[in-house]
């Protein structure tokens, strides 16, 4: 069981353009069945946490496009304000320390990973407490110049395996720590 921060970015860094778009991301050519794909990936995670931007572009963007929320696993949402809910998803909402939300979230994920959906600074955040194991990043060939970093922070990244997903290069990290001088 492991806690993974799993996303696409761009290969400049960034997971979100400055006005928090993805269509960058969607006109990408990939195969579903691929190296490192995501069909594979949600085949070992058992629970989810995701931060409140990453909720609400789902609210905004999937449920509110009258799709069902995509998820049938336990989600918390680390917030820090009161956020509407998806009648029928198994999201709870959370505040504070990730700690907290890692141990409950590693309980419900069983033998299964736990993913780290969406922004780079919830992912920081559980790096800074030590408790990320793996960064799998899909790198777009594109550049946007301002927007959501990858990852606000600098880790120490051991790289553990790397493909090419038609126009992905993809790319799996075990966290080997947060540089210190950082903290």
């Amino acid at each position: 069981m492991s806690t993974i921060f799993c996303t696409a970015t761009t290969l400049d860094g960034f997971i979100a353009d400055p006005e928090h778009r993805l269509d960058w991301l969607l006109r990408q050519d990939i195969d579903e069945d691929g190296p490192l794909n995501h069909g594979a990936f949600m085949d070992g995670v058992g629970a989810l946490a995701m931060g409140s931007a990453t909720y609400e572009w789902l609210l905004r963007h999937v449920v509110g496009a009258g799709e069902p929320w995509p998820y049938a696993l336990p989600t918390w949402v680390l917030t820090s304000r009161e956020l509407a809910e998806v009648p029928g998803a198994d999201v709870r909402f959370a505040r504070g320390d990730v700690r907290v939300v890692h141990e409950d979230a590693v309980g419900a994920a069983g033998e299964r990973d736990v993913w780290v959906v969406g922004g780079g600074d919830l992912a920081g955040q559980f790096a800074d407490a030590g408790l990320l194991d793996e960064v799998i990043v899909s790198i777009a060939p594109i550049t946007l110049g301002a927007g959501a970093p990858l990852l606000p922070r600098r880790l120490d990244l051991r790289l553990l395996e790397a493909d090419r997903n038609r126009a992905f290069v993809v790319a799996r990290y075990a966290v080997d720590g947060v540089l210190l001088e950082d903290r």
